[in-house]
């Protein structure tokens, strides 16, 4: 059986600052890299604290998604890393502002020693193409 694995690129997005893809299709799952709130238009980290950064993530997410033609609700595995976990709590309310509908993906959160560039918060997701559009 062979697999065709399909880079998922686009500018609504941070570009990768490593050699990895913003996200890979392979079959019906889409792995989107870890995001962390790198503004597309400027390309710099421009809010500093961990709310602010949760949602700038969050929108990068749902750009990836979109280009695939999926929205969050395709979302079925998270990965949260977060540089302090006193952040938990306001990363986690603004979290559920973007993943409100059921079913809620499941999630693992981490405190890391760091994050590239100094981000505050990292997001990596996995979602599942939905049988009809495939």
């Amino acid at each position: 059986m062979t697999s065709t694995n399909t880079p998922i690129i686009t500018v609504k997005a941070p570009a990768a600052i490593g050699p990895y893809s913003q996200a890979v299709r392979t079959s019906n799952l889409i792995f989107v890299s870890g995001q962390i709130p790198i503004n597309p238009a400027t390309g710099v980290i421009e809010v500093t604290d961990a709310a602010g950064q949760a949602d700038q993530v969050m929108s990068n997410i749902q750009a990836i998604l979109a280009e695939a033609g999926l929205d969050l609700s395709a979302v079925v595995k998270t990965t949260v890393l977060l540089a302090d976990m006193a952040d938990f709590a306001s990363v986690n309310e603004v979290y559920a502002r973007w993943f409100n509908t059921e079913p809620l993906p499941a999630r693992a959160a981490f405190q890391v020693a760091a994050l590239p560039l100094g981000a505050k918060v990292e997001i990596e997701s996995i979602a599942a193409v939905p049988q009809t559009q495939l």
